[in-house]
């Protein structure tokens, strides 16, 4: 490829695709993560140290896709409007740096699921090396667990947006009361998957199978409840199914 802008999250995929292109571009390549409030800042954080570790040029840009009404109204095609405001961005900084691709993070796994991004993806020739290579979420985790990249067991990493379900528009209050309350149960289960599905003024909580134990003691349970409230939920609920990625995406699978 010569050259290449990376799409960076700092997540599991795009630190292997990061990794492997300073090995084989050297300093022909940068990074570059999109932030906006869709995104916490402990994951824009994460991102700013793993590629200072990895030894790369790493540029943040503001994404201004909460100013378009159609990503706002959150309907089914909510990532894709996204995916095109964002990847025509770095299309255009790839090409005002002299970079010849722009590379994403997608695998395997990634097509078994409702991405309308991808789609974005595809139709402005976004290449997506670890997909073409066939890989999948394991064998990611297992190459970087064998590069000694920090990810390798990192939970899985998902826009804030993706909480909402389709349908109820997607506002900054939202994103923020997402944030702070999947912030504070992480910190109660560490290492869990957390999403906090917003209903309204009912949170859905969903963590890891084998951390529901750990969030139904007596203390961590009244904590959460209590922090939650704080944040302007009404009812708190856990999803005793556990953390499943995509849950939202159910109903469209489904053809509801």
């Amino acid at each position: 490829m010569q050259s290449v802008l990376v799409a960076f999250s700092g997540g599991v995929d795009s630190t292997l695709l990061l990794g492997v292109a300073k090995d084989v571009l050297q300093h022909r390549l940068l990074a570059v993560t999109a932030q906006s409030d869709t995104s916490s800042d402990h994951e824009l954080q994460d991102a700013k140290n793993i590629a200072h570790l990895i030894g790369v040029d790493h540029l943040v840009i503001f994404s201004s896709e909460l100013d378009d009404l159609e990503f706002t109204k959150n309907s089914p095609e909510r990532c894709y409007v996204c995916k095109k405001i964002r990847f025509r961005a770095l299309q255009e900084l790839a090409e005002n740096r002299g970079m010849a691709h722009v590379i994403d993070g997608e695998n395997m796994d990634d097509l078994n699921d409702h991405r309308p991004g991808s789609r974005a993806a595809r139709e402005l020739d976004i290449q997506s090396p670890l997909r073409n290579a066939d890989l999948n979420k394991r064998e990611i985790r297992e190459l970087s667990r064998r590069l000694e990249l920090p990810t390798w067991n990192k939970p899985s990493l998902a826009c804030l947006a993706s909480r909402i379900p389709y349908g109820s528009p997607i506002t900054t209050r939202k994103l923020r009361q997402i944030d702070a309350a999947e912030q504070f149960i992480r910190e109660l289960v560490p290492g869990s998957q957390v999403r906090v599905r917003h209903h309204g003024d009912t949170a859905r909580v969903e963590v890891g199978q084998s951390s529901i134990p750990k969030l139904m003691r007596t203390s961590h349970r009244k904590a959460v409840i209590q922090r939650l409230k704080e944040l302007g939920f009404v009812y708190v609920t856990l999803d005793l199914d556990g953390y499943s990625m995509g849950s939202l995406n159910r109903g469209i699978a489904q053809g509801n």
